[in-house]
């Protein structure tokens, strides 16, 4: 199990939050220009780095807030100090 930190609300079990997926996708700067490829590639494909990787996370059962947490994929640490809101 993962204990994540809640900006909010501090530590707690994983099965506190939902995730959110890679954080920091860039947005299209013209949506209406995109083919169907380039939609695919906006909605569906995402980095899958081994080590640091900043992901959104959702504390359903707190606060109800999103913020984002950097966590090493290799060992699945989440360091506090990386905890942005």
């Amino acid at each position: 199990m993962l204990l994540i930190r809640c900006p909010w609300c501090g530590p707690r079990d994983e099965t506190e939050f939902r995730y959110g997926g890679q954080a920091h996708v860039a947005h299209p700067d013209n949506p209406a220009d995109l083919d169907d490829a380039a939609w695919a590639e906006y909605l569906f494909v995402r980095d899958n780095p081994l080590g640091s990787f900043p992901e959104r996370w959702v504390h359903i059962h707190g606060c109800r807030r999103w913020f984002t947490v950097v966590r090493d994929t290799a060992t699945n640490e989440m360091d506090p100090e990386e905890v942005a809101r």
